[in-house]
């Protein structure tokens, strides 16, 4: 294959996975309170999806690195089939919060397949076809296809569910179909070997000791992992909870279909945010720099979110979801300087365990910071709760400060790589 032909595979695998995902992101907190949970609830199942996430994740990249990122990929893609099904079945029985817990924690499980086994793959295949442009700029462009994706799903999950809200979980079941066939037709690992002769305990064991080396030990690494709780945890809550909020601001519960609106407009953002990349590359020569005005804006912004309600202004729903648009821009813009960090610093025999760890940390604030924002929620308001979520989301500035007092050469943004724009 050629470095065009992979960054194709790669954008299209994105793009399925993330349509299949998507039918729902618009919906899902709506789907759980129509199957009778509360809203505390609705965020404490939320919450165990992280958790699954969490327990998973290096186990899961210890799968991409020992056995290979397709089957991982492929796991990913099947166990998401199977318990997106049972979320059908849950919501049909109006089964209590016990199960709604333990099948999302297995929904956690098939995200974990995907997370740092995608991009593995991809630098892989990258280094070993001769790549020698920016990988930021191919990361952009995967976030343009995932922007692309969640415009498509996100709306058409939103109009469909004012049918009926089971009906993006059928979507979403049927395009995972879909997805695997094509991770099993044209993703082949590239420039990896998965690990022989070894056995399945002796594999964890040099793959785990490798990645602690290359993820605890490596000081810069070490930063974005204690940061990522205070990012990824915070947005998780603050991606869910618009759904209901935005129903509030408008002033009509029964709307579903703006959540879908509202989605596709994060979406159009975060497309906007990707395709700025090169933009930003042309005059920024700090990847951090711009990670931590990301931090620092967007802790802002979603405060302002929160005081859209107290205010009490007619125009608070408009002024959401203009700093919620402004959110997702800025996240999709940083994400993929970050990745490039990340990706330099990280042998590849250790990646995806490396990037898995670190969608582990993530994770795991999501764990805390869902059922704590969504009971700040329910005894304050979700305005309350977005302004205590912008505090908590500014604590990951001085890590990303740390990182850029390091000065080393990841962070730097090549004059020539520049000129490639």
């Amino acid at each position: 294959m050629t470095p065009q032909e992979i960054q194709r595979t790669y954008l299209w695998l994105i793009l399925l996975q993330t349509l299949a995902a998507s039918f729902i992101w618009g919906v899902n907190t709506l789907f759980l309170l129509d199957a009778g949970l509360t809203l505390t609830e609705a965020f404490v199942a939320n919450a165990a999806f992280t958790a699954g996430m969490v327990l998973f994740e290096v186990p899961t990249g210890v799968v991409a690195d020992a056995s290979g990122r397709r089957i991982s990929f492929i796991l990913g893609a099947i166990t998401l089939l199977i318990t997106t099904v049972a979320y059908l079945g849950l919501w049909a029985v109006a089964a209590p919060v016990g199960w709604w817990i333990a099948v999302s924690a297995l929904i956690g499980l098939g995200f974990t397949f995907f997370s740092g086994a995608t991009e593995a793959w991809l630098i892989d295949a990258l280094d070993a076809t001769g790549f020698d442009g920016p990988v930021e700029s191919v990361f952009g462009r995967g976030q343009m296809a995932t922007g692309l994706a969640m415009l498509i799903g996100t709306v058409l999950g939103g109009f469909v569910g004012q049918l009926s809200l089971g009906i993006p979980y059928v979507m979403r079941s049927v395009m995972l179909v879909i997805v695997i066939t094509v991770a099993y037709l044209k993703m082949h690992d590239i420039g990896y070997t998965p690990i022989q002769g070894q056995s399945i305990r002796e594999e964890l064991a040099t793959i785990v000791r490798g990645s602690i080396k290359h993820g605890i030990g490596n000081p810069s690494i070490r930063m974005f992992l204690l940061g990522a709780p205070f990012s990824m945890g915070v947005g998780i809550w603050v991606f869910y909870a618009f759904q209901p909020y935005l129903l509030e601001l408008f002033g009509d519960p029964n709307a579903v279909y703006l959540s879908g609106i509202a989605a596709a407009v994060f979406a159009l953002a975060q497309m906007a945010g990707g395709a700025s990349v090169n933009l930003v590359r042309k005059y920024v020569r700090s990847r951090t720099g711009v990670i931590a005005v990301e931090v620092t804006l967007g802790s802002i912004a979603v405060v302002g979110v929160g005081l859209a309600e107290l205010l009490d202004v007619p125009w608070g729903f408009w002024m959401a979801v203009v700093l919620l648009t402004l959110v997702a821009m800025m996240w999709a813009l940083s994400g993929p300087l970050q990745q490039a960090y990340m990706n330099e610093v990280i042998p590849s025999e250790q990646r995806a365990t490396v990037l898995s760890f670190s969608s582990l940390m993530g994770s795991a604030g999501g764990v805390v910071s869902q059922p704590a924002l969504g009971r700040v929620a329910d005894a304050y308001s979700l305005g309350v709760g977005y302004i205590v979520a912008g505090a908590v989301y500014a604590i990951r500035l001085p890590f990303i400060i740390a990182v850029r007092r390091m000065k080393l050469p990841a962070d730097d943004i090549p004059r020539q790589d520049a000129m490639d724009a």
